[in-house]
């Protein structure tokens, strides 16, 4: 039975069996609902032998983990890869015999952790965790063959250093909003949304672009949010309010993440010469345009979470070399507008640091140039708090540059505390990701401030406006 749906009668009759409704909703509210899987590793060497931790836990409909949870998770792997080991890290292991085959496992304690072992093909491995009457989780892993490393280049290249500290947003869904008639408003003063966050301590605002998004199967068929001339208008009204401008080339039509990344449709069927020259052709003609207005961003992202790879499958990171030679391209079109533009590589690995570093090590090879290291961070794919400092700290030490959250929503306080504190000022800053209308927003439906944007005054009292 739904709590939700209980009638009148319903809460009556469960008064005269000595149960109270509310507690009877509180314990709907707290039991388990939802297996969450955590891969410390989504890129894996198709060696027999590299190992990835996916750490499997389960969550109620509050997003909360149920710690005491001991439910039978059913596992299911598509691809070349096995299950080595299970265990909670410290002495429990259920199984893990040689050569035996795991499909199952008991959480202990509300955790199990679940040792995925490579095959020798390369390709993509599905791997899906159930139990009965949750909804599953799941995630892909990339099997990779990697060749020796062929340079881009054999200039050298000094990162260059940001100044100040990024307080940020991305509301590329603005004009969406503001064309469904939605009208902001702080305090139940009304005013323009970047107007509000500026008011609250932002200073940066992110814009993701796609290429052709007009397109049927693009982002936004007929209306074409997001493309250049949406951009445009968008980059004068985040200049005209005093407020720094990140731009997020996606280098497709559509959304480009781990799991997607399309190659736009005016670039499919050139050969490879002519695809690096269209990814240097576009991003000089975006930039410059921007320019001409007087708008030009003060920091570029040369693809939006690429630990994948971009531009597939020319650009897929089982294709290291060509994935080099098209992120080259994107930043070399970057300085040919303006050398002084710092240049952001974004993977979306927040807590994943051996991937991390693993990614970045294998861009540092091929000497692609970039400046400044940006992290997606959402605790139900990430890790935890102290996966994403300790992920952090050890990047922004290793290869001597910057590092910034650009994605997150959740834990603003905490993410925030983390991302502002990195040591040896190599801490950036954040950028919260769609704030106006998605997940924990900042603003209600209806476009009236809430509570969490408050929060904001305080973060930029403390790393902003000190």
């Amino acid at each position: 039975m739904k709590i939700k749906a209980l009638t009148a009668l319903s809460i009556i009759a469960l008064n005269l069996f000595g149960l109270n409704y509310n507690s009877v909703a509180q314990s709907a509210a707290t039991k388990p609902s939802e297996v969450v899987i955590t891969p410390y590793k989504t890129t894996m060497l198709a060696d027999g032998k590299d190992e990835a931790q996916i750490k499997v836990v389960v969550i109620n409909k509050s997003g909360k983990d149920v710690p005491d949870a001991g439910q039978l998770i059913k596992f299911t792997i598509t691809g070349d890869a096995m299950i080595s080991k299970l265990s909670d890290h410290q002495k429990y292991n259920e199984i893990g015999l040689p050569n035996h085959v795991i499909t199952q496992g008991h959480l202990h304690n509300g955790i199990l952790w679940v040792t995925l072992r490579s095959g020798h093909q390369k390709g993509v491995v599905k791997f899906e965790a159930k139990a009965d009457s949750l909804y599953p989780g799941s995630t892909e892993i990339r099997m990779i063959q990697p060749s020796a490393a062929h340079k881009v280049t054999t200039v050298g290249y000094t990162p260059k250093k940001v100044e100040g500290k990024i307080l940020g947003a991305d509301i590329s869904f603005l004009p969406e909003l503001e064309a469904k008639g939605v009208k902001f408003s702080d305090k139940g003063v009304q005013k323009d949304a970047i107007e509000i966050l500026k008011d609250h301590g932002f200073n940066y605002i992110r814009l993701r672009i796609f290429n052709n998004p007009a397109r049927d199967s693009g982002y936004s068929p007929q209306k074409g949010f997001c493309d250049l001339e949406h951009t445009k208008q968008m980059a004068k009204r985040v200049k005209a309010a005093g407020l720094k401008l990140l731009l997020d080339f996606h280098y497709s039509d559509y959304w480009a993440d781990p799991q997607q990344q399309y190659k736009p449709a005016a670039w499919r069927g050139q050969d490879f010469n002519a695809l690096k020259h269209s990814v240097y052709a576009y991003t000089v003609d975006v930039l410059q345009q921007l320019k001409s207005q007087g708008t030009l961003p003060d920091m570029v992202q040369v693809g939006n979470e690429i630990n994948h790879g971009m531009i597939w499958p020319e650009g897929e990171i089982n294709n290291l070399d060509s994935l080099a030679e098209l992120l080259y391209m994107g930043v070399q079109g970057v300085k040919a507008v303006d050398p002084s533009t710092p240049v952001m590589l974004h993977i979306a690995l927040g807590g994943q640091n051996l991937e991390s570093r693993y990614f970045l090590d294998q861009m540092l090879d091929r000497n692609v140039p970039f400046d400044v290291i940006g992290l997606s961070y959402y605790p139900k794919w990430h890790g935890t708090l102290d996966d994403l400092k300790a992920n952090m700290i050890d990047l922004s030490t290793r290869y001597n540059r910057q590092v910034m959250v650009a994605e997150y929503t959740q834990l603003k306080t905490e993410v925030n505390d983390i991302a502002f504190s990195i040591p040896n000022n190599k801490a950036l800053g954040t950028f919260i990701w769609e704030p106006l209308s998605t997940w924990e927003q900042i603003f209600d439906k209806d476009g009236k401030s809430n509570a969490y944007i408050d929060l904001y005054d305080g973060i930029a009292k403390k790393y902003i406006t000190k």
